[in-house]
């Protein structure tokens, strides 16, 4: 009982340990990496509707594509840009981050989702892929219209992206977003509770050991 609760703190810390190494990586990053460069692969926009919608269907677009064989470099690095962008925004982890324009992690979200959605529309000309996606289009565009979100648009939705440009969060933005601030303040709590008891049940294992 006693080596399962530890184990337990031991994941809980170490997740926590992970998630607060990506956050201090990237804490004093500007929103995009290095000057902007575009010597990769455009990326079309996104709009905000449809980026509530994709956001629903990513994980089995992004499963699809990682199964697919019939594959070309520009679909490979795109998918790849899609992961990529899709850790920098926390695994989607962050409240509002693809609904609410103001959160500090919209801009990241609508970096992944658009390499999201240009990796499904990519997926329509491949032989073996092609019957799937086109699935997964019709759902999405039959949500787009029963949500009425196609017309939805917000400050990001005309800005295209670029493989060779990472778009970070805005960290500087997080103390003056509640929900942000609400889930990272959340974070470290939770850190901070499991390091102390993790330090609590191990204490003794070491001093009986001596």
């Amino acid at each position: 009982m006693k080596s399962s609760r530890t184990i337990s703190l031991l994941s809980t810390a170490f997740a926590s340990a992970a998630f607060f190494c990506v956050v201090a990586g990237s804490a004093f990053a500007h929103s995009r990496s290095g000057d902007g460069s575009h010597a990769g692969l455009d990326i079309p926009e996104i709009s905000h509707g449809e980026m509530a919608v994709i956001s629903d269907y990513r994980s089995g677009i992004i499963e699809l594509a990682s199964q697919a064989v019939d594959t070309n470099e520009r679909f490979r690095r795109v998918l790849n840009y899609a992961q990529i962008q899709y850790s920098y925004c926390l695994w989607g982890r962050m409240p509002g981050s693809v609904t609410d324009e103001e959160s500090p992690f919209n801009e990241c979200a609508h970096a992944h989702l658009a390499a999201t959605k240009a990796v499904l529309l990519s997926m329509r000309e491949m032989p073996r892929e092609s019957a799937a996606a086109g699935d997964i289009i019709s759902a999405v565009d039959a949500d787009m219209v029963r949500r009425g979100l196609a017309l939805v648009t917000c400050r990001f939705s005309g800005e295209a992206f670029n493989t060779a440009d990472v778009v970070k969060p805005h960290w500087s933005k997080v103390p003056f977003h509640p929900a942000s601030m609400a889930s990272l303040t959340g974070l470290a709590a939770l850190f901070g509770v499991g390091f102390f008891a993790l330090r609590r049940l191990l204490r003794p294992k070491a001093q009986s050991s001596e």
